[in-house]
C-alpha cells in the first residue's frame, strides 16, 4: 500500500534514501552489531522453540521417573511386602500344624488337633496368595516350592499318621517318627531362606525406588531452574530488546508531543522497533509539513466564523423585518382592499368584487406563508431550551389548542402512555400540532375521522406513530411530503403552506431522531419519527407494564 510523504518544513518531500529499511535505523542511526535483521518475533521464536526442546527432554524424562517411580511403588506396596507378608502366614500355618500334631501326639486328645487343622486352611490359603504374588519369578517360585515339598515330606512322615491314629497310640507312632523333628526343621530351613529372600528383593526395590526418586527430584528441579533462568532471560531480554527501546521511543515521541517537533526520534533494538521508531519519525516529519498547512487553515477557518457570524446577524435582521415591515404593507394591502370593497361596492361589478378577493386572499397567504417560514427558520436557532419534556402534557396542550378544529370534524384522539423525552418544549408542541393537524385536515369525507398516537421503546430511542383513516399518502410521495413547499393537493381542497412536514422533520432531526411515513399503511396516513431516551433500557421495562392505548376523546 503506497504510503503519502509529506514534505519536510521548508525543504522538499522525504527521499527514499531517508526512509528506515527492513533491517536497519532510520535518519542514518547504525543498526546494532551482531543480528541486524532480527526481529522481536524472531528473537522470541529462538528463544521459545529453544526453551520447548529443553523442557521437553526435562519434561520426558521427568515422566519417565514419575511412570517408574510410581511402578516400582506400585510394585513394592502390591508384590513384595505383601509376599513377605505371606511368608510369614506360611511359616505361622506350618507352626501351627507342628504344634497341634506335637500336642495330640504327647496328649492323646482330639481337641489339641485344632490347630493343625485350622493350619492346614491357613497353608493352603496362604501358598495360593503366595503363587499369585511371586508370578513369573524363577527363584521365589523354587523357594515356595521347595518349603511346599519339605513341607509335604513333613506331613506325610509325621503330621498325617499322627493324626490319624487313635488317642492312646498316637503317642507311640510319634515316638516311632522320632518326635518328626528333624524333616520340621529342614522346613524352618527352607522358610527362612524363603522370607530371607523376599526381604532381599524389597530391599532391592526399594532401594531401586529411592534412586528412582533421586531422579525424579533432580529432573524436576532441573525443570525449575531452566524455568527461573528463561525467566530471567526473558526479563533481560525484554528489558534490553523491548522495554527500553519502547521507553527511548515514548520519550521522544512525548517530547513532540509537547511541542518539540524539531526533537528526531533515535532508532534502537530490534529491527521491528527500529522500523517503529523509522516510522514515528516519518510521521513526525509529516507533522512538521502539515503544521502550516493546519495554520493556513485556521486562518481562513476564523475567516469563515467572522463571516458566518455577519451571516447570521443579516439573517435575524431579515427575520425581523419578515416578520414586521414585510407584512405590514401586506396588511395594508388587504385592509384598503376591504375598505374599497365596502366603499364603492355597490358601483362595481361581480368581476371588480372577485379581483378584490383574489387580492386580500393573496396578501393572506402571504402573511401566513411569511409567518411558517419564520418558524421554519427558528427551528433549532430560537427555540434551544433543551429540558426535561413530558411528551403527554405536551399533547394535551396541542390537543386544547386544536380544539375548535377537532370538534368541528368530530375526530376521535386517542394515544398510548407517552414518555418523557429531553428538548425543547415549543418545538416538540409544534411537532405535535403540525402531525395532528395534518391528519384532521387530510381526513376521509366517507368516514368519521380516528387519530392514534403510539409509543414504544426501541433499544436506545422511543419509537412513535400517528396513525389516522384519512386519505393517506402514496408510497411514491412518502419523501416528497418532507420537501419545503410541497403540495399533494390544490389550495381549493386541503389550504396550507406545505411547510409543515417539513418543519417537523427539521425539528426531529435538530432532536436526533429520524421521521418517515409508513409506505405499507393501508385505508389512512402512518407518520413515525423516533427520539432519543432519556433512561436506559431496564428503567423503561417498569413502564412497559402499563397498558397502552388509553383513549383520549377529542374535546
Amino acid at each position: 500500500m503506497a504510503v503519502e510523504t509529506a514534505p519536510q518544513q521548508g525543504g522538499s518531500p522525504e527521499s527514499p534514501a531517508e526512509r528506515p529499511t527492513g533491517d536497519g535505523g532510520s535518519g542514518g542511526t547504525p543498526a546494532p552489531a551482531g543480528r541486524p535483521g532480527w526481529t522481536t518475533r524472531r528473537w522470541l521464536r529462538v528463544g521459545v522453540s529453544s526453551t520447548l526442546v529443553v523442557l521437553t527432554v526435562l519434561g520426558a524424562v521427568g515422566t519417565w521417573a514419575l511412570v517408574r517411580t510410581a511402578s516400582i511403588s506400585d510394585h513394592l506396596v502390591d508384590v513384595r511386602s505383601p509376599a513377605l507378608v505371606e511368608a510369614v502366614r506360611l511359616e505361622n500355618a506350618l507352626v501351627n500344624q507342628e504344634t497341634g500334631v506335637r500336642g495330640y501326639g504327647l496328649t492323646g486328645r482330639r481337641d489339641f488337633l485344632e490347630p493343625y487343622t485350622q493350619g492346614l486352611a491357613d497353608e493352603k490359603a496362604a501358598t495360593a496368595r503366595l503363587r499369585r504374588l511371586v508370578g513369573d519369578e524363577p527363584a521365589a517360585r523354587e523357594d515356595l516350592d521347595r518349603v511346599l515339598d519339605r513341607a509335604e515330606a513333613w506331613q506325610a512322615q509325621v503330621a498325617r499318621p499322627v493324626a490319624a491314629a487313635p488317642g492312646p497310640e498316637a503317642a507311640r507312632v510319634l515316638e516311632q517318627a522320632r518326635g518328626g523333628k528333624s524333616p520340621f526343621d529342614a522346613v524352618r530351613v527352607s522358610l527362612q531362606e524363603q522370607q530371607r529372600h523376599l526381604a532381599e528383593e524389597r530391599a532391592d526395590t526399594g532401594d531401586d525406588l529411592a534412586d528412582t526418586r533421586r531422579l525424579r527430584n533432580g529432573v524436576f528441579a532441573a525443570i525449575a531452574a531452566v524455568i527461573v533462568l528463561v525467566a530471567v532471560l526473558i526479563f533481560e531480554g525484554l528489558r534490553r530488546g523491548v522495554t527500553g527501546p519502547l521507553e527511548r521511543l515514548g520519550s521522544d515521541a512525548r517530547l513532540v508531543a509537547q511541542g518539540h517537533f524539531g526533537h528526531s526520534i533515535a532508532a534502537t533494538g530490534p529491527a521491528d522497533l527500529r522500523r517503529l521508531s523509522g516510522d514515528v519519525e516519518a510521521m513526525r516529519r509529516r507533522m512538521v509539513g502539515q503544521l502550516e498547512f493546519t495554520e493556513k487553515a485556521r486562518t481562513q477557518l476564523d475567516e469563515q466564523a467572522a463571516e458566518l457570524r455577519r451571516s447570521n446577524a443579516e439573517l435575524e435582521q431579515f427575520a425581523y423585518v419578515a416578520s414586521h415591515d414585510l407584512q405590514e404593507p401586506l396588511r395594508k394591502v388587504a385592509s384598503f382592499c376591504q375598505l374599497l370593497q365596502r366603499r364603492y361596492g355597490d358601483g362595481l361589478d361581480e368581476r371588480a368584487h372577485q379581483y378584490i378577493a383574489f387580492a386580500v386572499d393573496g396578501a393572506n397567504r402571504m402573511q401566513v406563508l411569511i409567518n411558517d417560514l419564520l418558524a421554519f427558520s427558528r427551528v433549532g436557532r430560537v427555540h434551544n431550551d433543551h429540558d426535561t419534556v413530558d411528551l403527554e402534557a405536551v399533547l394535551e396542550t396541542t390537543l386544547d389548542a386544536l380544539s375548535v378544529p377537532v370538534e368541528e370534524s368530530g375526530a376521535v384522539i386517542t394515544h398510548d402512555p407517552l414518555p418523557t423525552v429531553v428538548g425543547d418544549r415549543t418545538q416538540l408542541g409544534m411537532l405535535w400540532q403540525n402531525l395532528v393537524s395534518n391528519a384532521v385536515k387530510f381526513r376521509s369525507p366517507d368516514r368519521r375521522p380516528a387519530i392514534h398516537v403510539s409509543a414504544e421503546r426501541d433499544g436506545d430511542a422511543w419509537r412513535f406513530a400517528v396513525t389516522d383513516n384519512g386519505i393517506g399518502i402514496g408510497p411514491e410521495y412518502t419523501e416528497k411530503v418532507f420537501a419545503l413547499f410541497q403540495r399533494l393537493h390544490t389550495r381549493e381542497a386541503y389550504p396550507g403552506t406545505g411547510i409543515g412536514l417539513a418543519m417537523c422533520r427539521k425539528i426531529v432531526e435538530f432532536h436526533g431522531g429520524t421521521i418517515a411515513v409508513d409506505p405499507e399503511q393501508e385505508g389512512g396516513a402512518r407518520v413515525v419519527f423516533t427520539l432519543p431516551a432519556t433512561e436506559p433500557q431496564d428503567a423503561d421495562e417498569a413502564g412497559a407494564a402499563v397498558p397502552a392505548g388509553t383513549g383520549r376523546p377529542a374535546s
